[in-house]
C-alpha cells in the first residue's frame, strides 16, 4: 500500500480516483490545484502522484517539471490523467518526465493496474508490516501488538495508527490527519484527531509514549517513547 497525491481540479473524477484508490488499500490526499499540492509535498513526499494535465493555476507539465529538479521530488512516480488523448500529447508527457498516460475516461480497474505497475517498478510500494519501537501492525492481516501483546482497534484508530506509522518521524498536522483518514476538511472536527489520539494512546499502553505530541501543530511517531 502507498501515499498516493492525486492533482485534479475536476471533483467528480477526483472522487472517482480518491474512493477507487482508498479500495485498493492506499492512502490517499487530493489536490484541486498546484499550489495546495506543493504546500503538502512539502511537508511529506507521497509514493505516487496522479496528475491532471489542465489544473486551473498550473499545468501538469510544468510541475512535472519542477518535480524532476528538485532531489526531493525527481524520483517520484507519476502517471498523468488527462483528455489530451492526441500522440504528441502523449509524448510530451512523457518526455517531461511523467512515467505513465492514462486517457480519459478510463475504467477504474485500468487505474488501480497502472497504478500497482508502476509502485513495482519503482519498488515504492509501502511494507505490509511495519514496526516502530515496540509497536507492530500488520496490514495484511489488519493486527497491531504493543510490546508483543495484541491490541483491538477501532477502525479509525488502526488507520490512523497507520497514517502516523508510514510517516515515521514526520510531524502530522491535524488537518492534514482530518483529510486523510477522515476525509475531511472541515477544521471544526480536528478535536476528533485529539480524542483518537487520547483513545490510541490508551490502548497502546506504555508504547503510547511513542506518540508524540507538537503543540500547536500536530502528532508524530518514533521509536523511542517521548514524555510529553
Amino acid at each position: 500500500m502507498a501515499l498516493i497525491y492525486v492533482v485534479e481540479d475536476d471533483d467528480s473524477i477526483r472522487d472517482i480516483e480518491t474512493i477507487a484508490l482508498k479500495n485498493g488499500g492506499h492512502i490517499v490526499e487530493a489536490f484541486g490545484d498546484a499550489a495546495t499540492f506543493y504546500e503538502k509535498t512539502k511537508e511529506i513526499v507521497p509514493d505516487l502522484i496522479i496528475l491532471d494535465i489542465m489544473l486551473p493555476d498550473e499545468d501538469g507539465y510544468k510541475i512535472v517539471r519542477k518535480l524532476r529538479k528538485k532531489n526531493k521530488t525527481k524520483n517520484i512516480p507519476v502517471i498523468m490523467v488527462t483528455a489530451k488523448t492526441t500522440e504528441m500529447d502523449m509524448v510530451r508527457g512523457l518526455d517531461e518526465g511523467a512515467d505513465d498516460y492514462i486517457k480519459k475516461p478510463f475504467s477504474v480497474m485500468e487505474l488501480l493496474s497502472r497504478v500497482r505497475a508502476l509502485l513495482r517498478r519503482s519498488k515504492k510500494e509501502t511494507p505490509d508490516q511495519i514496526s516502530i519501537g515496540k509497536i507492530m501492525l500488520d496490514h495484511d492481516r489488519h493486527v497491531v501488538t504493543a510490546d508483543g501483546t495484541p491490541v483491538e482497534l477501532t477502525l479509525k484508530e488502526y488507520e490512523l495508527l497507520r497514517y502516523l506509522m508510514l510517516n515515521e518521524n514526520v510531524v502530522l498536522s491535524r488537518d492534514a490527519i482530518m483529510r486523510v483518514v477522515w476525509n475531511s476538511t472541515f477544521e471544526g472536527e480536528t478535536r476528533t484527531v485529539d480524542m483518537h489520539i487520547k483513545t490510541l494512546r490508551q490502548k497502546l499502553g506504555a508504547c503510547g509514549k511513542q506518540i508524540r505530541t507538537v503543540r500547536g501543530v500536530g502528532y508524530s511517531i518514533g521509536a523511542e517513547a517521548i514524555e510529553d
